[in-house]
Parts: C-alpha cells; sequence; structure tokens
C-alpha cells in the first residue's frame, strides 16, 4: 500500500473508531448533549423562518447540533443527536456514515430533521432508525431553497435542514448514513 492510500486509511479509521471509543462518554455527557442540541435548534429557529414554520407543524425534531465530517477520497462522518417531541428529550441517536469519491476537506455542521408525519416518528421509533434512502422520504432545505418551505412541503415525511457549517467540506449532504438509536 503507498504512502498516500495507507495515510488516508490510517485517517478514516481513527476518525471511525472515535465514536466508539466516546461511548462511555457519550452517556455520561447526555444532558450537555441535550442542552447543546436545544441551543443549536433555538439558533435555527431564530435564523430560519421556515425552521421555525416546520418546527410548530413537526410530530418530533432529531437535532444532531454537531456532524464531523472528513475525507480524502473516502470519507466518514459522525454526531449525536437528540430526538424532542413537546420540547422534551425523549430518545438519543447517532448518525454514522461513509462515502467514497472526489472529496477533500473536513467540515463541522449542524442538522435538524423535522419529522412531519406521525409515519416518519412511528418509523424511527420501530426500527431504531434507518439508513438515508430507506424508510420515509427526506427533503433536505438547504439555505437558498429555506424560503419555499410552506404548508405544502410540510406534508413530506421529513424535513432536513443542514446549518452552522464550518470548514471547508461543502457536501452537505448525508448520502450512505445511518441514524441508530443509542440505547446506552
Amino acid at each position: 500500500m503507498n504512502f498516500t492510500r495507507r495515510t488516508t486509511a490510517l485517517s478514516l479509521l481513527a476518525f471511525a473508531t472515535a465514536g466508539a471509543v466516546a461511548g462511555p462518554a457519550f452517556a455520561r455527557d447526555r444532558s450537555k448533549l441535550v442542552a447543546r442540541a436545544r441551543e443549536s435548534l433555538r439558533e435555527l429557529e431564530d435564523s430560519s423562518p421556515a425552521a421555525r414554520r416546520a418546527a410548530k407543524s413537526a410530530h418530533a425534531t432529531l437535532v444532531f447540533p454537531s456532524i464531523l465530517k472528513a475525507g480524502f477520497v473516502f470519507g466518514a462522518e459522525t454526531g449525536d443527536g437528540v430526538l424532542f417531541e413537546g420540547g422534551k428529550a425523549v430518545g438519543f441517536y447517532n448518525l454514522s456514515g461513509g462515502s467514497w469519491g472526489l472529496q477533500i476537506g473536513g467540515q463541522d455542521f449542524a442538522y435538524a430533521l423535522f419529522l412531519m408525519s406521525p409515519d416518519a416518528l412511528r418509523y424511527l421509533e420501530k426500527s431504531g432508525g434507518w439508513q438515508a434512502g430507506t424508510g420515509p422520504s427526506i427533503t433536505v432545505v438547504n439555505k437558498g431553497a429555506a424560503a419555499e418551505v410552506d404548508t405544502s412541503t410540510a406534508t413530506h415525511d421529513i424535513l432536513a435542514f443542514p446549518y452552522n457549517g464550518k470548514g471547508l467540506m461543502a457536501d452537505l449532504t448525508f448520502q450512505g448514513a445511518k441514524i441508530t438509536h443509542v440505547k446506552r
């Protein structure tokens, strides 16, 4: 294996295992995660009228206040989130995924998933999570399209808002990502 491939493989392995090592810390820091998720959601709603409208109609909201994404040909992303129903934290989830292709860089961003239908919430609860591309339909709302969120788009299963991106990676999708319920 040449130096570049070895370096890339080792970097991705370290990034991927960071989530496994952080497991016990995650259990201890749930209250901090809930506080960060609440603050992150408040920032989104303050900056986006579309997110505010979605929040009022949503049956539940899954907030990932920090998703770390990095890649050099092969990429990985991970972050922990909180499911809110009626303003109360009712569950904890992890988003993890990988990808390959023309990519380079790193990014830290937040994601809010507004579960707009009872079926989307039931699916999340029964399945313990899902992989992007399976289960409920997800409509990603970026800043340019945010003004278009209205009562017609609120009939979608899930409205996803990426926000607070910092870093050098422009791709804010979570293709290949899996959302899993954390039972710790």
